[in-house]
């Protein structure tokens, strides 16, 4: 079995499948969260002793240090989606980035993976892609050998991507197209954004580098609605929503954000990200470079999760209803 990778933020929807990854590569996996309870089902993910979970908060750095203690590599996974209570973008994109990346310099490891995203720009009026560019400028500084993924958004059997369009497609009366839904995304599948990790751990040649992680195929908002409709069989006027009005709207997700304990529809920042497409520089190193060949495309999977919105399930007919213009 090979050496000690540990893994920062580990229980989510991507450090799932991060998780069982390295164990399929043989590596031993200790995972980093700020809530071991979430983290039951991951030493399932390898054999008898290869995961481990272990409590770690990115704001106290005793514990960041503790969670690297014999590590010969790192992996961080952490990240927001919108802010809520004590969690903000600041604390864990930037911040929390640097505290790895110096807990790291201070011990020797030399492999690190730093997830990022597409977008991430020092001068963005998002404070999500803000962010992520000061966590990557902190990073570089610190640790100059870390490898740092960009990946646009990405989809899988517990994403929230299809599944959050899914379940509102299940509630609202019409879908909105924030600025007429022609914001491009070029989604990628978790499983191969989890052997890039991989490949960016155990490879040399990798080292120093920032590549753009996006899959086989580019859609504008709007066709990815479209394509969620068809998968659930249900038919929504599509609204074409201008940016000032959901810009709006997004206030109005800011307030649910920090007094309800689900995620909100829409938030301001979201709607500043939206205004710039989420698609790879084809100039830039991705998959390819890190030996993923034949990525997957959203169709090929979407079908085998989206089913549960269908009335009637997996046992629904194979119908298929798009949307309209309102």
């Amino acid at each position: 079995m090979q050496g000690l990778v540990t893994v920062f933020g580990g229980s989510g929807f991507i450090g799932n499948q991060v998780t069982r990854a390295l164990a399929r590569a043989g590596y031993r996996i200790r995972v980093a969260v700020r809530r071991p309870g979430l983290g039951y089902k991951l030493p399932l993910m390898g054999d008898v002793g290869q995961v481990e979970v272990v409590q770690a908060n990115l704001r106290n750095p005793a514990s960041i240090g503790r969670a690297l203690d014999g590590a010969e590599a790192c992996v961080n996974l952490v990240g927001l989606l919108y802010e809520t209570g004590r969690q903000r973008f600041a604390g864990l994109h930037a911040e929390g980035a640097k505290e790895i990346a110096a807990a790291c310099a201070a011990r020797g490891i030399t492999r690190l993976v730093q997830m990022s995203a597409l977008g991430a720009d020092p001068n963005s009026l998002s404070k999500y892609a803000r962010t992520k560019a000061e966590g990557e400028a902190a990073v570089r500084k610190l640790a100059p050998q870390a490898v740092i993924l960009r990946p646009s958004v990405v989809f899988g059997v517990d994403d929230q991507f299809f599944n959050r369009f899914a379940a509102l497609a299940s509630l609202l009366p019409v879908m909105p197209l924030p600025g007429g839904g022609a914001t491009r995304f070029q989604p990628v599948f978790v499983g191969d954004l989890a052997a890039a990790v991989v490949a960016a751990v155990r490879d040399p040649a990798a080292a120093g580098k920032t590549f753009e992680i996006g899959g086989p195929e580019v859609y504008t908002y709007r066709q990815i609605i479209e394509m969620t409709l068809a998968q659930i069989q249900k038919s929504r006027p599509l609204l074409s929503l201008p940016w000032p009005l959901a810009k709006l709207v997004g206030r109005v997700g800011d307030l649910q954000a920090k007094l309800l304990p689900f995620a909100p529809v829409l938030t301001s920042d979201q709607v500043e990200l939206l205004r710039k497409d989420s698609v790879v520089d084809p100039k830039a190193p991705g998959l390819k470079a890190l030996g993923v060949t034949e990525p997957v495309a959203a169709e090929a999977i979407i079908s085998t999760y989206l089913y549960r919105y269908r009335r009637g399930g997996q046992f629904a007919g194979a119908t298929v209803v798009s949307g309209s213009e309102a």
